[in-house]
Parts: C-alpha cells; sequence; structure tokens
C-alpha cells in the first residue's frame, strides 16, 4: 500500500522545479514570466498567512492585487502555494487534497430558489467595547437552498428567539416569502411565535432530526466561510456590534456572494452541464433564477411579526412590561387592554382600547416637575374648554359677597349721619 504522507512531500518539492530552472552552478532561478518583484510579493503573502492562518492562498491574492502588489490575474495560486509550502505555511492546503470527500447519496438541491430556505445561529466573535465590557456574539442566518444565496445574516448580542424572528422579518421584507423553512431542533426555532408569524404568511417550517448536520449542510458550509470571517476580525479590533455588522456586510458581499461556489459547480456537473472555468457565485445563481420573487405589503408583514399580549392598566394609567412601566392614559384605569410591539424595538408600545385610536405608550420617565399635559386618548375628550367654569363661578360669588358687604357697610352709616 502507497503511503501518501511519505508521498505528499516527495510530490510537493518536485512541483517547485516548475517555476524554477537550475543555472550551471546548480543552483535554483526564478522563472522569467514572475513579475520582477516577486520576491516583495512571497514575502507579503508569508506576513498575510502568518496574520491570519485561515487565509486561502486565493484570499491572499486578491488582498495582493487589492492593495496594488500585482495586477489583477498575475498571480497564480498554484506558484503562490508552493512558496507558501517551502515557508511551511501549506501544510492545511496540501492535506486538503488528501482529505476524502463526501458521498454524494445524502445530498440534494431544490431546483429554484425560495422554495426551501435554511437557518440556524452560530457563536461569533467576542468583541469588547471602548469600556472593555466583553460582549458576546452570535450570527443569525438564512440561505438560499437552491442558489447558496443569503438572504439575511447578521450579529446579536444574545440568542434569544427574537433573533430568529428578527432575520426572518428581514428576509421577507427584501426577498420576498418563501415556500419552506428547514431549520433546526433549538427552542429559538420552535417557538411558538416563530410559527404563528410565519403561519400568517403562509410559510412551512420543518425541523431536521436531531444530530443530522448533513441535512443542513449548505448553511454548515457557510459556517466555514464565517470561521474565515471572524478569523479575521480578530485582528481589525471592532467595538461594538454595530460595527461588526458592518464589517461582516462587506465581506459577506464581496467574500461569499460575488465569489464561485464549489456547490453549485457539483450541482450542474453532476447534470452534465458545463460550468464556466470562474464558476457560478450566489448572487448570478440567484440572478438567473427563473423564478418570480412574491413580495408582500410592509405593513402586512409587520404586523405577522408583532408580538400580543393583554395588560391591565393601573389606577395612574400605566401598565408593567418586561420590569419597566409604561404609560397609557389615565382614562383606562382598571381597563385590560391589547399591547403590540416588537420585541427588538421596545421604546414604543402600542395600546390597544376597544373603542378608541391606539395610544403610543412610552416608558415612563420621572423628572423634576410633573407632566402638564398629560396623554388623553382621542374620543375621551371633544372640546378644550377655554377657562375653568368652577374658578369663574368663584370669582362671581366672590364679587357678589363683597358687593353686598360693601352695601351693608354703607346702609349702616346712612342712619348716623341723620
Amino acid at each position: 500500500m502507497v503511503c501518501y504522507i511519505c508521498v505528499i512531500p516527495v510530490i510537493a518539492e518536485r512541483l517547485l522545479a516548475i517555476a524554477y530552472s537550475c543555472d550551471g552552478l546548480g543552483q535554483m532561478r526564478r522563472s522569467a514570466k514572475l513579475p520582477g518583484n516577486y520576491d516583495e510579493i512571497v514575502a507579503q503573502a508569508i506576513q498575510l498567512k502568518r496574520e491570519v492562518p485561515r487565509r486561502s492562498v486565493r484570499q491572499i491574492i486578491k488582498i495582493l492585487e487589492i492593495e496594488g502588489w500585482a495586477p489583477p490575474g498575475i498571480l497564480k495560486a498554484s506558484t503562490l502555494q508552493r512558496y507558501l509550502y517551502k515557508a511551511g505555511l501549506g501544510k492545511k492546503q496540501i492535506r486538503k487534497f488528501t482529505e476524502s470527500r463526501e458521498t454524494s447519496s445524502r445530498r440534494f438541491c431544490r431546483p429554484h430558489r425560495m422554495e426551501l430556505l435554511q437557518g440556524d445561529i452560530k457563536y461569533g466573535p467576542q468583541i469588547r467595547d471602548k469600556d472593555g465590557k466583553l460582549i458576546k456574539t452570535y450570527l443569525s442566518s438564512l440561505i438560499d437552498d437552491h442558489s447558496r444565496y443569503i438572504l439575511q445574516s447578521e450579529f446579536y448580542d444574545n440568542q434569544r428567539a427574537e433573533i430568529v424572528e428578527d432575520t426572518f422579518h428581514k428576509a421577507i421584507l427584501k426577498h420576498g416569502a418563501f415556500d419552506t423553512g428547514y431549520l433546526d431542533n433549538g427552542t429559538q426555532y420552535i417557538s411558538e411565535q416563530l410559527q404563528k408569524s410565519c403561519g400568517k404568511l403562509g410559510i412551512r417550517l420543518l425541523h431536521a432530526k436531531p444530530r443530522n448536520c448533513e441535512a443542513k449542510g449548505k448553511i454548515e458550509k457557510f459556517h466555514q466561510k464565517v470561521d474565515s470571517f471572524i478569523a479575521e476580525i480578530r485582528v481589525a479590533h471592532v467595538h461594538s456590534v454595530e460595527e461588526l455588522n458592518e464589517r461582516w456586510k462587506y465581506y459577506l458581499e464581496e467574500e461569499y456572494q460575488k465569489e464561485g461556489h464549489d456547490g453549485i459547480r457539483e450541482y450542474y456537473e453532476a447534470m452534465d452541464v458545463k460550468v464556466p472555468s470562474g464558476g457560478i457565485s450566489p448572487e448570478q445563481e440567484w440572478n438567473r433564477d427563473t423564478r418570480k420573487l412574491t413580495f408582500i405589503d410592509v405593513g402586512t408583514v409587520s404586523e405577522a411579526f408583532m408580538h400580543h399580549e393583554m395588560r391591565q392598566i393601573d389606577k395612574t394609567g400605566c401598565f408593567s412590561f418586561e420590569g419597566r412601566l409604561y404609560e397609557a392614559s389615565t382614562a383606562l384605569a382598571g381597563a385590560e387592554v391589547e399591547i403590540i410591539y416588537d420585541p427588538l424595538h421596545t421604546a414604543e408600545i402600542e395600546v390597544r382600547y376597544q373603542g378608541i385610536a391606539p395610544i403610543k405608550a412610552k416608558p415612563v420617565r420621572i423628572g423634576a416637575f410633573a407632566d402638564k399635559k398629560p396623554v388623553v386618548p382621542v374620543g375621551m375628550t371633544d372640546q378644550i374648554p377655554k377657562s375653568s367654569r368652577l374658578l369663574d363661578a368663584l370669582e362671581k360669588k366672590y364679587k357678589e359677597n363683597h358687593r353686598l358687604f360693601a352695601d351693608a357697610i354703607s346702609f349702616a352709616g346712612y342712619g348716623k349721619e341723620g
């Protein structure tokens, strides 16, 4: 039996001879086809690989081209790979070719976009804000089964069920309704609210069997690309989730959506369809699909993902929500009302009660002075009085009493003078 571990270094050394030729002294000299500054390019490539060992040769070439070290198309991955191997930095790439490929018996691919979406949550990088506080992040994503296109992907500072709802909400707003969602059995994906929201929009949810990672292979493969981003972000020094998502947006669009995808190539080659040398990117496959997108009214989508609960209004016109006090109206004191809210944006909550217009309730803030203009629901009062009738009446009575008192004093003095 051939020992491949022993053969690989020998093959690699022979490959190195391709880029070099021997002179009369037996010394290695560089091929004339390589750029004149190739030594500097190799040094930069080695530095880039040492900075982030997970960087692939293709990514390194892209960086060198963008930074101006070489014109696009000049650097060849195979040649640069040999230099990295000689520097001791190509072991992962060589080992990649010795790994056995997975069998295709468990693979499947829907024929059109938006027929099936796969969703999952992945642990993101830990970042520190400018005050030094550690923030754990989590990535929630939805990928199209056919095109491998990412419909929505965003980092959050928690892994509650609400982040999955937000992912579905944004994906549907941007790309329209889809037929089926294929998810795991995590608590975030089996929540009653997610089932209700998708049911209102005609979306069916399916769940993979426990410990069946192969069934969700497309998004698991995508997570390998996320690992490369996380490796890069560790040297980028981001200090907020907003900044992290901004970097992720650039990386996702330029490094994933627009790059040729091996899974798409295999799909078409399995059907004996010729694929361009540069491959087909998820964005290209998404755009070339003949199935039309079905968009839904923004208000309908938003309403589907709103949470609905019942609350009792206290005698001060307030109600409690997630440990905070919200002010509705004293006119509703004692009433049981329906509150409607977006779980990720609770700065304002809508209060509904039969017979009056909806009220926008906000958290109670106790200031130095009382609110001179409390909120009164539309329909509870029709007119704003011009003055206080009580004070006007008291003023009138006061003047009448003082007039009578003055008359009495004047009448008493009249008898004495006579």
